[in-house]
């Protein structure tokens, strides 16, 4: 994958889990498009610095756990959009279900990973601005990452 735009990088959501955390597992479920998105934000996983001083010696630095991080998208709302009834639907989901995320580039490279969505708060600026969404997806397992088709 060479540099390239985001313009044309799609956001879509299942409410399926896959059977196993492969590209082939979640290329099996069926996706809704997620519409109006002007932006997905920065995603993935870091890892948190354990550190220990020992009085005779530098500091050291360890792995600690790791979060995966979330994606915080802005959306034009709009009732009618069946990926963001779905997104919707999501956060008003009490169970702790995961559901399924992708997100396809330009290129067609695509990643994957299973989430849950904290929040759907809608964002009202001012009169020459569209009414928008921002919703809270923080991610729940590790990112599968696709690499575009070749061609």
């Amino acid at each position: 994958m060479g540099k390239m735009t985001a313009a044309g990088t799609g956001l879509a959501i299942s409410a399926a889990t896959p059977a196993t955390q492969t590209p082939e597992g979640y290329a099996a479920l069926t996706f809704t498009e997620v519409g109006g998105v002007e932006q997905v934000g920065a995603f993935g996983a870091t890892t948190e610095v354990t550190t220990f001083q020992p009085l005779k010696g530098p500091q050291e630095k360890y792995k600690g756990p790791t979060n995966y991080g979330s994606v915080q998208p802005a959306i034009a709302h709009d009732d009618d959009d069946a990926g963001q009834t779905l997104l919707r639907a999501a956060a008003d989901d009490l169970s702790n279900k995961l559901y399924s995320i992708e997100v396809t580039y330009p290129d067609g490279a695509k990643r994957y990973f299973g989430a849950r969505v904290f929040g759907y708060p809608e964002n009202v600026q001012g009169a020459a601005a569209m009414l928008m969404a921002n919703p809270s997806i923080e991610i729940s397992t590790t990112i599968v990452k696709v690499a575009a088709p070749a061609g």
